[in-house]
Parts: C-alpha cells; structure tokens; sequence
C-alpha cells in the first residue's frame, strides 16, 4: 500500500490508538505496539522484516533513553523523600514574598516539576499553598491553578522530566541519528516558559474572581498556619539546607552546560565530556540525591525509594519503548518518501503539526507522557519532511510536542483529579480553572516556540 490510501491507513491507525487508550481502556502500551504491527502489516511491510523492525525500534529506544529516564525519575523521588523539593518550594516563598501567592507557586511549581512529577508536586506543595492562602485572604482557586500550571509547564518541557527526555531522544535518535542535546532542550524550554507563566499568572488572578473553592472561607489565624506548616517539615525532620537541595538538579545542568560550551570551543577534555554525558551527569544528581538521604537519616529507605522510583519509570520505559517501534514501522513503510514527495503542505504547518498532534493525543487519551512519547515516535522519521532536522529544529520540535501534551487537561488526566480534588472544587470548577487553563497555556506556549523559531532556527 502506497500514497493516499495508506495516508488515510495512518490516519485511521492513530484514531484507533487513541480510541483503544481513551474508551477501551487499553494500556498505552498494549494500544501502541498493536497499532505498530496492524500499520506493519497493512503497509506493506513483509512477514520477514516485521519482527526485526519491531525490535530495533524496541532496542533503540532503550539503548538511548532508558537509563536516562530511570536516572531522571530516582533524582525526583530523592527530592521529594527528602524534604528538598519542599525547602526549594520555601527559598521561593521567601524571595518572592508572602504577598504575592499566586507569584510564588507558580515559579516554586515551575522549579519543583524539573525534576518531580507534576501531581507529586502538586501533592507536596499543596500544603504550602493551602498556607500561604490562609495567611494572605487571597483567592485559593488562583493559588491552586498558578501552582497548577507552573508544575505542568516545567513537566511538559524540562527534562530530567522523563516525558520531554523521551521525546528528546526519540527525535534526535530516530529522526537525525544523533545523541540528544538535552542542555539544548532545556535551554529552549525554560525560554518557551515565559509566554505560559505570564499566560498563567493572569489566567490565575482572572479565574480567581470567578470561582470559589470549598475551602475558600476555611481562613485561620497566622499561628495556626504557621504550626500547619511546622508540622509539614517535621513530617520530613529537619529539611537540608538550600544549596544541597538544589544540587542534584543544577550541578548536572552546570555539567552538561560546561561539556557542550566546551565541545563548541574546539577544547579536548576528555573527562569533563565523560561527565557532561546525560547518563553520566544524572548519575551525579543520584550521588548528591543519596548524600541528601544520607544526611537526612534516611539510608534505610534507599531500597524502598529505588524500587518505588523503578515501579514510577517502568510504566514509561515501556511506553515510550513501544513509540520507538511505532516510529520504526513508520519510517519503514512508504508513507515517510510519498509525505516527502508531497511535503509542501505539511512543511508549511512547521511546528503547528506537532504540536496539534501531541493536542489530539493529549485530549484524547489523558497523558501528557503517551502524548510526549507517542508523538515523538510519530514525528521523528518525518523530521527533515517538516524542515527541522537540525539540533535546535528537533529542540523545538520536543518543545511544540510539549505545548501539545498540556492541551488540554480535563477529566480523562489523573492530574485534573488531583489538582481539583486537592484544590478544593467540584468537578464543574476543575473544567472552569484547570481545564481552561490548560488550554490557554498551551496555546501561549505554541506561540513562545514559535517565536523563538523565528530566531534561532
């Protein structure tokens, strides 16, 4: 099969993925591999070759992400068990004030979610936030999306988050047989937060006016805040001071920062290369995240923390492992040269072809992650088609994928629970706030990385 019918076969494949993850219930990773091989199959690809193309696409993902993502994933679980991520939330709290809530969970989610899943952030924070709304009368609904939409930015575009990491990797890998740039990933990510922070804080302060919490009137005295937030650290003992906090996230960002500024001055360094590594700069992060457990009395919890962090991983290991495939079936079909031979139409989507890709998937089926990685399988072997096989075009590229994976969120996502749930509000007012919000941070977020293609492409 070739040309239109097998466009139209692509198209009814990504359909039925969807609809086997969102109405069937199906694993993600059941509903890809299953889609890969009927694709295979109704694409031409003989009986012979399928196996072996099933397992390069499996192998490769692994061989390049899946000591990354299992990394990434034990450095957040560290930060968390630790109490760090809660005292880099209170570094934030005091360089921004108490007067301005809203301000101050969006940049402390921001920063939290680099490493930490956004609902174990939202969990870990909202304390914090329930806090600092008692003791300003501020809007809690405000505080709860600005904490919101601060944790989903930096999940949907930051690694060591293991989402834009798979996603990364995939399209660098797959798409351009390269080693992912994740400094670069990063570097275009954070730039990529500020139109969606901006977006976010006014969204905040806006549905803040027009919905009410159930906990809304639940104001006490500052004493009694203050004893609420004394019993959170204690639950955690004493929390480590705020450079060791923010170690195991910034030193291997200073480490791959460093190897890369290196590389592009022409400078041999041989060992500072070997620990710019992304495998071997998170490996780093783990060091610094155990000392961190060490100094906090919390040795005898290693074993239970790594199993539950390879618990958190596996699941995304296996996704993203079967969005390799998908993308390998892809790339071996007809389908990438017939797109090729016509590619006018979708070169002058550019980036809004991702993007709007990562949305459907997003919307229909719930994960930001399966959206990021799916996408990413999807994308990647059609990477020069669209014009952007180039080390900052597949940045930007991870990037759009990611503005895609935030749009929307709505009862279908675990997050839209936990953040309505925990924020006080009944399900009609998650629609109202999170749903929204999402939708408006994505869109800004779009608009970011257009604009910064506009410049560094």
């Amino acid at each position: 099969m070739t040309g239109i019918p097998l466009i139209i076969a692509f198209v009814i494949a990504i359909v039925l993925m969807i609809f086997l993850i969102s109405k069937l219930k199906v694993h993600a990773f059941i509903a890809i591999m299953l889609i890969a091989l009927i694709f295979a199959l109704v694409g031409g690809l003989s009986f012979a070759e399928i196996p072996d193309i099933i397992g390069e696409g499996f192998s490769a993902t692994f061989k390049s992400i899946g000591i990354v993502i299992i990394l990434g994933a034990l450095v957040g679980t560290l930060l968390e068990k630790t109490g760090a991520a809660l005292k880099m939330a209170d570094v934030v709290v005091k360089a921004v004030g108490k007067k301005h809530p809203e301000i101050a969970m969006l940049i402390m989610g921001w920063i939290v979610s680099i490493p930490v899943f956004c609902d174990s952030g939202f969990v870990i924070l909202n304390p914090i936030r329930r806090a600092l709304v008692r003791r300003t009368g501020r809007s809690s609904v405000a505080s709860t999306v600005a904490l919101s939409m601060g944790l989903y930015i930096s999940h949907c575009f930051i690694p060591p988050t293991p989402g834009p990491i798979a996603a990364a990797n995939t399209l660098f890998e797959q798409g351009m047989g390269q080693e992912a740039n994740l400094l670069l990933v990063m570097g275009i990510g954070a730039t990529a937060s500020i139109f969606p922070l901006i977006a976010a804080y006014f969204f905040s302060i806006f549905i803040g006016r027009r919905v009410t919490a159930k906990d809304e009137a639940d104001l006490v005295i500052e004493g009694e805040v203050q004893q609420t937030y004394e019993e959170l650290v204690a639950s955690y003992g004493k929390l480590p001071n705020a450079w060791l906090s923010f170690s195991p996230i910034v030193v291997p960002i200073l480490l791959m920062g460093l190897s890369s500024a290196l590389t592009m001055a022409h400078v041999p360094a041989a060992f500072i290369h070997f620990l710019g590594k992304p495998i071997i700069a998170l490996a780093v992060g783990v060091i610094l995240g155990v000392i961190l457990l060490a100094l906090s009395g919390k040795m005898k919890d290693f074993y239970a923390v790594t199993d539950e962090t390879l618990r958190i991983a596996g699941p995304i290991l296996f996704i993203t492992a079967a969005g390799g495939v998908l993308g390998k079936v892809i790339a071996s079909t007809e389908l990438v040269p017939f797109i090729q031979d016509n590619a006018t139409a979708l070169s002058s989507l550019g980036l809004l072809f991702p993007f709007l890709l990562s949305a459907i998937l997003k919307t229909a089926q719930g994960s930001s992650t399966v959206a990021l990685t799916a996408s990413a399988g999807i994308i990647a072997p059609l990477l020069s088609t669209i014009g952007y096989a180039t080390p900052v075009g597949a940045a930007l590229v991870t990037i759009a994928i990611g503005a895609g994976a935030m749009t929307v969120s709505h009862a279908n996502d675990s997050y839209f629970w936990v953040v309505t749930n925990f924020g006080g509000m009944e399900a009609q007012d998650g629609y109202k706030s999170q749903t929204l919000g999402s939708l408006v941070v994505g869109i800004a977020s779009i608009i970011n990385v257009l604009l910064i293609s506009l410049i560094v492409r």
